[in-house]
C-alpha cells in the first residue's frame, strides 16, 4: 500500500505526493544554513542615498544565499557618528560583526577611509574578500 498523499476520493495520488515533497524539501533547504557576509559600502557624504544602496546592497546578499550585516545601517539609529568616540565605538563594534562573518563584501567604486580600514581588518585577518560594483557586478 502507498503511503502519502491522497486524493478527494480517497485514492493514492502519487503526482500531488511528490510535488507537495518537492515544495517542503526546498522550503526547508531555503531555511538552511546560510553564510553571512559583512557588506562594506559609503556611508558619509551623501547619506541618504549611500543608505538606500546599502539597503539594495543588503537586498542582493540575500537574493544571492547570504545573511548579509551591515553595521552602517544599524549602528548610526543610535550612534553619532559626527562624534569621534562614538564613531570609534561603532567601528569597534563593526569589528567585532566582522568576526562572525565567512566573508567580506566590498560594494561600490569609491573606498573611504571607514571602508579601507574595514578592508585592512579583514586582509589582516584573511577573510575572504569580494568587491561588486555599484550595480551589483563582482570585479
Amino acid at each position: 500500500m502507498m503511503v502519502g498523499r491522497r486524493n478527494s476520493e480517497g485514492y493514492p495520488d502519487p503526482t500531488t505526493y511528490e510535488a507537495l515533497t518537492t515544495i517542503e524539501k526546498e522550503l526547508k533547504a531555503a531555511r538552511a544554513y546560510r553564510p553571512i557576509v559583512y557588506v562594506c559600502s559609503p556611508f558619509s557624504g551623501d547619506v541618504v542615498g549611500n543608505i538606500e544602496k546599502a539597503r539594495r546592497y543588503c537586498r542582493f546578499a540575500v537574493d544571492e544565499g547570504y545573511i548579509p550585516i551591515a553595521p552602517h545601517l544599524l549602528f548610526p539609529q543610535f550612534l553619532n557618528d559626527d562624534k569621534q568616540v562614538e564613531r570609534a565605538m561603532g567601528l569597534h563594534f563593526g569589528n567585532v560583526l566582522m568576526s562572525h562573518c565567512s566573508e567580506v563584501w566590498v560594494f561600490g567604486e569609491f573606498i573611504s577611509d571607514g571602508i579601507a580600514e574595514e578592508i585592512k581588518r579583514a586582509k589582516r585577518k584573511n577573510y575572504l574578500i569580494r568587491y561588486f560594483t555599484s550595480e551589483l557586478e563582482e570585479v
